[in-house]
């Protein structure tokens, strides 16, 4: 099976969607593009496809609300034009898909969301109960309370970074261009349409223009880093002409359209890459041998029952070793409670969490996806 058709045949996406496109110059909303491209989710979510959209725009509508024709300057008056377009733009979302029986959800973060583990962990988890509901969740950067030093910069980094952090299988960036070139095609005529190629290739960051439009922040060359983002994760990037009729259907079915980069590992390997190698581990679990026997046979969830003895001190989200009753590790994970819930649950069935600490995040203590057995 190609490439195009295996990630046609992906579960779960990432759209994007920048000003660009979502934004006429001086009027707004571009009202009719938006239709046609909820149509169009809809018709993912019709065949099974988990969406999660990156939507930009609350800035450019702000500006149109307030009559105001430059981008301004100041970190406060773009958050004052952020929170008034916000207004419209989730509006015009909510309305559109209400019309294909869709509801949606706002999600505003911040990098300061996605560095700090915990703030992290509860992104996750709310995107992941939304898009199990059957909700679209619509993302933006919070623009009205981001201060300079944590502001993410552009949506194409947002929308890599919500790949990253619900395991997204593809993000699918929506841009004005047919894809990306060679060179930059408005200033030289025999630049080459690039169809596939590798995402960390050092290459594509000199190809790439760094240029944007007035409205948007973002360029070729942030939507390069975006998917060199995603591929850490195992994702592929598409970048694709949004006007073009029924692209993303297309992108469904397999055709070639736009440029498709691609990441050098799989996603289950970048990810039992990640936890085996680039976390710093934070405390140890000792596991009975029913527990030991159910991780390295059946590919399940670690559940408190199975939990002795608890040694160090970790926060929830933070990376914890696994040991039998010998000290060997048999596995390792992110841990959805603290060390000290964790002694309190321990050696008890997941329905007395609540009972145990008050509350339930997971019935789970680490979950199967983010766990690796040694």
């Amino acid at each position: 099976m190609s490439k195009r058709k295996q990630l046609g045949n992906s579960k779960r996406w990432v759209v994007k969607i920048g000003s660009a496109l979502l934004t006429d110059p001086g009027r707004g909303l571009n009202l009719a593009g938006i239709r046609d491209w909820v149509g169009q989710i809809a018709y993912l979510r019709s065949t099974d496809v988990e969406v999660v959209l990156v939507s930009s725009g609350a800035v450019a509508e702000g500006m149109k609300r307030l009559g105001w024709s430059k981008r301004p300057r100041e970190l406060f008056s773009l958050q004052a034009a952020a929170a008034v377009g916000q207004m419209g733009l989730v509006q015009t979302w909510e309305s559109c898909f209400a019309q294909h029986g869709l509801h949606t959800a706002q999600v505003l973060l911040t990098h300061d969301d996605l560095s700090h583990r915990r703030r992290y962990l509860n992104a996750r988890s709310t995107l992941r109960e939304l898009l199990r509901l059957g909700i679209v969740p619509v993302v933006n950067e919070n623009d009205t309370v981001a201060m300079d030093e944590i502001r993410l910069g552009d949506n194409d980094t947002l929308g890599a970074l919500v790949t990253n952090l619900i395991e997204a299988d593809v993000l699918v960036i929506l841009t004005d261009q047919d894809g990306m070139y060679d060179r930059d095609p408005r200033g030289n005529s025999d630049a080459q349409l690039i169809h596939e190629h590798a995402a960390n290739d050092p290459a594509l960051l000199q190809m790439a223009s760094g240029a944007a439009g007035a409205l948007g922040r973002g360029g070729m060359l942030t939507k390069v880093k975006a998917s060199q983002l995603a591929a850490r994760s195992g994702a592929s990037t598409l970048i694709v002409p949004g006007k073009a009729p029924n692209v993303l259907r297309r992108v469904r079915e397999g055709e070639q359209v736009g440029t498709l980069l691609l990441p050098a590992t799989a996603p289950i390997v970048a990810r039992k890459q990640w936890l085996a190698g680039q976390l710093q581990v934070k405390g140890k679990i000792t596991l009975d041998a029913g527990a030991v026997r159910v991780l390295q046979t059946s590919g399940k969830s670690l559940l408190p029952v199975g939990v002795r003895q608890v040694q160090g001190e970790f926060l929830r989200g933070e990376l914890v070793l696994c040991l039998d009753e010998s000290g060997q590790e048999v596995a390792r994970g992110l841990v959805n409670y603290s060390a000290e819930e964790t002694r309190k649950i321990m050696g008890q069935p997941s329905d007395r969490i609540e009972s145990l600490l008050g509350y339930v995040d997971e019935p789970e203590l680490i979950h199967r996806d983010n766990l690796v057995v040694a």
